[in-house]
C-alpha cells in the first residue's frame, strides 16, 4: 500500500502537460511539413473523411483542413487549423452512449502552442452535427467505466494572472455526456469513491488528484486542509491510507505525521 500510495501520489506531479503531437500520426497535416499527402478513410453509413492541405496554403492562415463527406459527396463537417489529426485511436468509441460510434479529430488554431489544441467529437447518428469540443490545455484521457460508459479525464487550467504559463494551475475534472451535452461529473464521480471505491481502476484518477491537492496543502504547512482532503477518503480503509500517507512525510513533516495519528490515540 505505502508503495502504490507513493505511485498515485507522483503519478499527477510527472504526467506531462500535453501529450506531443507525434509526426508519424498516419492521418495528420501538419503545417511545417511539405510532405503533407492527402488522405481518405471510408467511415460507415456510407461517409468518408478526407484530410490535408488546402489547396492554395499560401492564401490562407489555417493550412491544414479535413471534412466528413455524406454518401452524396456533401461536406457535413469540416475543420481547418495550423495540424490537424484524424484520431484513428478514438473514432469509433461511443462517447453519448447512444450505441453509435463516434468520429474524433485533434485540431491546433494556435500554430503548435500547448494552449490551442482541442478535440472534436462528431456524431454521424441520428443525423450528422457535433457532440462536442474540449480543449487540450493540459491532460485528456478518455476510458470507459465499468458498465462501458464513457468518461473523460481533463487536466483543468486555474485562474489566469497570477502565475506566469509555465506554473498555471491545475486540477482534475471527470466529464461524461448527458442528454448531447458535455457535463461535470466530478462531484458524482468523487460521491461513488467515497461510497466504497478502490484505488484502482475508474477510481486511480480521483485517487491521484486527491492525493495530490494533500500534498500539495502539506507542502504549504497547510495541515487542516490537508486533512480536510484525506478524510474525504472512503472510511472503509481511510485509517490504512493515512497511516502509509502519513508515513511518507514524517522524516520532512513530522508535526503532520503526528496530527494523522491523533484520531488513532483518541480511539
Amino acid at each position: 500500500m505505502h508503495r502504490v500510495l507513493l505511485l498515485l501520489i507522483c503519478a499527477i506531479c510527472f504526467s506531462p502537460v500535453l501529450r506531443a503531437q507525434k509526426a508519424q500520426d498516419e492521418i495528420a497535416c501538419f503545417a511545417e511539413r511539405t510532405d503533407n499527402a492527402a488522405y481518405k478513410r471510408k467511415l460507415w453509413n456510407g461517409y468518408e473523411v478526407s484530410l490535408g492541405q488546402v489547396a492554395n496554403p499560401e492564401e490562407v492562415e489555417y493550412r491544414c483542413t479535413a471534412a466528413i463527406y455524406n454518401g452524396r459527396g456533401r461536406v457535413v463537417f469540416r475543420t481547418s487549423g495550423f495540424h490537424v489529426v484524424f484520431d484513428e485511436k478514438q473514432t469509433g468509441k461511443d462517447f453519448d452512449g447512444d450505441g453509435k460510434p463516434e468520429v474524433v479529430f485533434r485540431t491546433d488554431t494556435g500554430g503548435g502552442n500547448h494552449c490551442c489544441w482541442g478535440y472534436i467529437v462528431y456524431s454521424l447518428s441520428p443525423r450528422p452535427h457535433k457532440l462536442f469540443e474540449i480543449a487540450m490545455e493540459g491532460r485528456v484521457m478518455f476510458e470507459t467505466d465499468k458498465d462501458g460508459k464513457m468518461v473523460i479525464w481533463k487536466r483543468t487550467a486555474g485562474p489566469f494572472g497570477f502565475t506566469s504559463m509555465a506554473a498555471q494551475p491545475f486540477a482534475e475534472k471527470v466529464l461524461r455526456v448527458h442528454g448531447g451535452k458535455l457535463v461535470d461529473a466530478t462531484p458524482e464521480n468523487l460521491s461513488k469513491f467515497q461510497k466504497g471505491g478502490g484505488t484502482e481502476g475508474d477510481n486511480e484518477e480521483i485517487v491521484s488528484a486527491l492525493l495530490s491537492r494533500a500534498l500539495q496543502h502539506v507542502f504549504c504547512r497547510q495541515f487542516d486542509e490537508a486533512l480536510s482532503d484525506l478524510n474525504l477518503w472512503p472510511e472503509a480503509g481511510r485509517s490504512e491510507m493515512m497511516a502509509s500517507f502519513g508515513a511518507s512525510l514524517r522524516e520532512e513533516y513530522p508535526e503532520f505525521a503526528e496530527k494523522l495519528r491523533e484520531p488513532a490515540k483518541r480511539n
